[in-house]
């Protein structure tokens, strides 16, 4: 099991409780929730991977259960991780989905692989 099916079904009702229209991609050997182009939350094994920006970030980090999002030895600041244990209800589940949701607004979109491809092949000068 490479992520926690039941979390992510926890998200996908949570999302269409709220009326939230999202996408589901796999990354990153987890499952992620895109909502409006814009990765929002994820689930990575048995924990939720939420983006809520800089202006939450250590208020959210004094969270039961939250910790950094850290892939690279380096936290990666505006991002966390929620163990379980800060995800019991489905009202704890509920306040970490709305606090992604308040920033995705403000969230940068990242450029797909082929946009980036194309890109970078125009930028590239022919040899002479």
């Amino acid at each position: 099991m490479a992520y926690d099916e039941n979390l992510a079904e926890r998200i996908r009702c949570g999302f269409r409780k709220m009326k939230v229209q999202f996408e589901e991609k796999r990354m990153m050997g987890g499952l992620c929730f895109m909502v409006a182009g814009k990765m929002c939350v994820g689930v990575e094994k048995s924990r939720l991977m939420a983006r809520i920006g800089l202006a939450s970030y250590d208020a959210a980090l004094r969270k039961e259960g939250c910790v950094a999002m850290d892939f690279t030895g380096r936290p990666m600041r505006g991002f966390v991780f929620v163990n379980p244990i800060g995800l019991a209800t489905n009202g704890d589940l509920e306040g970490w989905l709305k606090l992604a949701l308040k920033f995705n607004p403000e969230a940068k979109a990242s450029r797909d692989k082929s946009a980036r491809k194309s890109v970078n092949t125009a930028r590239r000068r022919p040899r002479s």
